[in-house]
């Protein structure tokens, strides 16, 4: 495994120092037949493919599999998306749903989709939510891009039906009145930040809340950034329930912004915000 990822990085290098979007694709194709090569390895899922810095490899906290994403800068400012969830399995072998971004064909960011369908993002987190009992559903916390005025991020929902990944559940709360939402897209001002975080203490997901600069800025989304004030939803009964105006004892873990300038012909980098 070793060997692989030493491949896997050295590939993933040539891709985010490609000067093309056309070269970003090849490199990435290879780096896609490599990594599924070396999931093919027995016991592969236990390896953490600590070196691939660009990957995003996050596991559910049962253990019952994880999700690998990423993400290829395009010329014009936006993001493709790429991922793969893999199973565990008792005997070890290899169970993957490759996750094929579609992002560009969904016109309703809040229906049902699955993973050849797929709202992609860069996930950083997972949150299980446990139903009577029932197979968990999980909370996926991701990061989106977008283009060069915003930035997205994505609350997402991941089950599995008939042993199918589903994305998207309606379980996200409004105001009274209002109707359950699938998933929920975060987009503020490309130079801002937005904390997204599972806190546990409270069993919340907490968020920055987001506002135009002024009044006559509402829905145009290049204006929007934090207030200073925090919203949350709230893990409830099996649903997620928003909760305004949460008052915070510290400071929540405020998540990397994620920004690639394809552009920069020297090398094309994830820097901070």
């Amino acid at each position: 495994m070793a060997k692989f990822q030493d491949s896997l990085v050295k590939i993933s290098d040539e891709v985010f120092t490609a000067q093309t979007t056309g070269t970003r694709f090849s490199r990435n194709a290879a780096f896609i037949k490599t990594l599924v090569n070396s999931l093919k390895t027995p016991t592969s899922f236990s390896y953490p493919f600590d070196s691939l810095k660009r990957l995003s490899i996050v596991k559910s906290p049962d253990n019952s599999f994880r999700i690998i994403s990423w993400f290829i800068p395009l010329d014009d400012g936006s993001y493709r998306f790429f991922g793969t969830v893999q199973m565990a399995t008792k005997d070890g072998r290899l169970k993957l749903y490759p996750l094929i971004d579609n992002t560009d064909n969904i016109f309703d960011a809040n229906v049902i989709l699955d993973n050849k369908n797929w709202y992609g993002a860069r996930y950083y987190e997972i949150v299980p939510v446990i139903v009577n009992g029932r197979q968990p559903y999980y909370v996926l916390v991701g990061w989106k891009g977008n283009n060069t005025k915003t930035t997205k991020k994505v609350l997402d929902v991941l089950s599995f039906e008939k042993d199918q990944p589903i994305f998207g559940k309606p379980v996200f709360e409004g105001p009274k009145g209002s109707t359950a939402k699938n998933r929920i897209v975060f987009e503020y001002n490309k130079l801002n930040s937005m904390t997204l975080t599972f806190d546990n203490t409270i069993n919340m997901i907490v968020f920055d809340h987001l506002a135009p600069f002024a009044d006559d800025m509402v829905g145009n989304y290049q204006y929007y950034a934090s207030d200073l004030s925090f919203d949350a939803y709230q893990i409830l009964n099996g649903t997620l329930k928003l909760v305004e105006n949460v008052e915070l004892k510290n400071d929540p873990n405020n998540m990397d912004e994620l920004y690639v300038d394809p552009k920069d012909k020297k090398t094309i980098a994830i820097k901070k915000l």
